[in-house]
């Protein structure tokens, strides 16, 4: 009842490899914005060195102050509303940090994952049978240069965050998702795993599905819908739109 069901949610052949990734404005991706473009300039003006890359760290950690994280539910808000509003979710403040990165010339893209619900459990320990089954997250890449850089390894490299962080995420405590990529391995894939095992930063085994890579998260939620139905996530978000997920 609360999630669209009726959605099958497989990899298109369109999309299952790769996607060419963005610098244009999207509803969601709104650059052009005042807003968005006031952060840019504040992200110029802080960050370490000139470049791509020390820009996009910059942003990361702009929004990370002025954006408070809270479990909002409605991913396809627009980046120049979640900063009006100073308070988003994970997913709503990378789209903020995504807006950033184009509106500097950055081509971006998302990878579409279906993240099984149980991985929220230990944030909604007395409501757990509210959560959905499965979670559709994008999570953003950065051409920087002439690779695309995952904002996993946005930082560092995953082998160098998860020996600074043996731990990895745990979805636990006040740290969220978006604060982790700073200091904290995330690895979706498995791909810190070798012949002695996989590593406790390890998440591919909550990964449902890999969805494919798609030029916008636009175009990801437009094939794949969001996590809940629209009146979930009006409900949802009027209870839980306010409450700090730090």
């Amino acid at each position: 009842m609360l999630t669209p069901w009726w959605r099958h949610r497989r990899p298109a052949a369109a999309t299952a490899g790769g996607a060419t990734g963005s610098v244009a404005p999207t509803a969601i991706l709104d650059w052009r914005h005042e807003r968005v473009q006031r952060l840019l300039a504040d992200a110029r003006s802080t960050a370490s060195q000139a470049g791509d890359h020390p820009l996009l760290l910059a942003a990361h950690r702009l929004i990370s102050d002025r954006v408070h994280a809270v479990y909002a539910l409605d991913d396809a808000q627009s980046a120049s509303r979640t900063l009006a509003r100073r308070r988003g979710s994970c997913s709503q403040r990378l789209a903020v940090l995504e807006a950033v990165a184009r509106a500097a010339g950055i081509p971006t893209r998302v990878r579409g994952l279906l993240i099984d619900g149980s991985f929220w459990y230990p944030r909604f320990p007395r409501l757990r049978r509210l959560v959905p089954d499965t979670v559709v997250l994008a999570w953003p890449e950065f051409r920087l240069g002439r690779e695309w850089v995952g904002v996993s390894e946005l930082y560092a490299p995953l082998g160098a965050l998860g020996r600074a962080n043996p731990a990895g995420f745990t979805n636990t405590g006040s740290q969220t998702l978006f604060e982790a990529l700073a200091s904290t391995a995330v690895d979706w894939d498995g791909s810190t795993c070798g012949a002695d095992g996989c590593s406790s930063f390890d998440l591919s085994a909550v990964v449902r599905r890999d969805l494919g890579r798609f030029s916008s998260r636009d175009e990801l939620f437009a094939a794949h819908g969001q996590t809940l139905c629209p009146p979930a996530r009006i409900a949802g978000g009027m209870v839980l739109g306010r409450r700090s997920a730090a």
